[in-house]
């Protein structure tokens, strides 16, 4: 089942040795990070959800630094080891925001607090929900109160059909 379909261009800059020429990039955070974000999120109950940045390689480039300064502004702080890595306390109460490219995994401890994220960041930019964190980079996740499970059966499936070398049971 294709829930979106989805373009990306990445283009590689060249430049000379002590010369930036109008740097550009995405914020990219490493698979281990959002590994370790899933295994956060799911110690702490916390159910991910994901949003995704309509027009930002289609119609041009996205203003990270424009999300940046927003989350900054809306009281999130950005680690320090990782600054694709936003979080916000209010009370006892805590939302975690990851950024990856055009893509927004995002929960907290409070469902009203997650949901004012989701229509602030609606709002301000060109963003839609896509609900629940389902596929992320390759892998498949579930979460339930039982857990969170993350495999790539339908990667694994892919793969082989690819290669003609038959397909597993679903």
């Amino acid at each position: 089942m294709v829930v979106r379909n989805k373009m990306r261009l990445v283009a590689r800059g060249l430049s000379k040795e002590g010369i930036d020429y109008e740097e550009t990039f995405a914020p990219v955070a490493r698979l281990e990070a959002i590994r370790i974000l899933l295994a956060f999120a799911a110690s702490k109950g916390f159910k991910l959800q994901q949003m995704d940045v309509k027009s930002a390689f289609p119609n041009g480039f996205i203003e990270e630094e424009e999300v940046e300064e927003f989350l900054l502004k809306s009281g999130f702080v950005m680690g320090s080891v990782d600054k694709t890595l936003f979080l916000l306390s209010h009370g006892g109460d805590t939302t975690i925001v990851r950024i990856y490219v055009d893509d927004i995994i995002f929960g907290g401890s409070s469902h009203a607090l997650v949901s004012s994220f989701a229509e602030q960041m609606s709002r301000k930019f060109e963003m839609g929900l896509m609900g629940e964190l389902q596929f992320f980079l390759g892998l498949q996740i579930k979460q339930g109160p039982e857990g969170t499970f993350v495999h790539q059966a339908k990667y694994t499936r892919d793969i082989l059909k690819k290669f003609d070398m038959g397909i597993l049971n679903p």
